[in-house]
């Protein structure tokens, strides 16, 4: 018995250690990928990417994979100017296995603050991003006023989705 507490005192920290670590890397890997977007760095916006990654955007409408993304970012970054999102808070939890993460942050971009969340996986010891959502925040004292600036364009989408499962 004493034995296997030993062995428990003296495992317990490395699986401490392992989790901050894989925190870390995810960590790491978000600031690059926003660094790789403000530096239009095509290539290493979309090598963080995991191949099927999906990102959801703030319109309604945005919801690629990871080539349509590609294809409608790609002027963006010809052009020498992505976007500059910056992390003002971060929260990243790290699955049982080490092999996906989760993750929220609180972001500074040009459309004042935003919230993106997502999901990394560990792709044979590198870390990607498999989906992220991009969503904007409203102040829950100012969601009336969002609701009636959105509403004509959210009903027309909705009729949009509602024809679609008809055809």
């Amino acid at each position: 018995m004493i034995r296997y507490l030993i062995l428990f005192i003296l495992w317990a920290p490395l699986g401490m250690n392992a989790q901050q670590t894989a925190e870390q890397e995810v960590s790491e890997l978000l600031d690059q990928w926003h660094t790789a977007a403000a530096q239009a760095d095509f290539e290493g916006y979309f090598n963080a990417m995991a191949e099927g990654a999906t990102f959801i955007g703030t319109d309604a409408t945005e919801n690629w994979d990871k080539k349509e993304f590609m294809a409608f970012s790609k002027p963006y970054f010809d052009q020498g100017k992505a976007w500059s999102f910056r992390a003002l808070e971060r929260n990243i939890y790290i699955g049982a296995s080490a092999e996906v993460a989760w993750f929220d942050e609180v972001l500074d971009t040009w459309m004042q603050l935003c919230r993106g969340s997502g999901i990394a996986v560990n792709q044979n010891g590198e870390w990607k991003i498999a989906h992220y959502v991009l969503s904007l925040t409203v102040p829950n004292e100012k969601i009336e006023g969002a609701i009636a600036l959105k509403k004509e364009s959210d009903s027309l989408f909705m009729q949009q989705l509602a024809r679609s499962k008809t055809n």
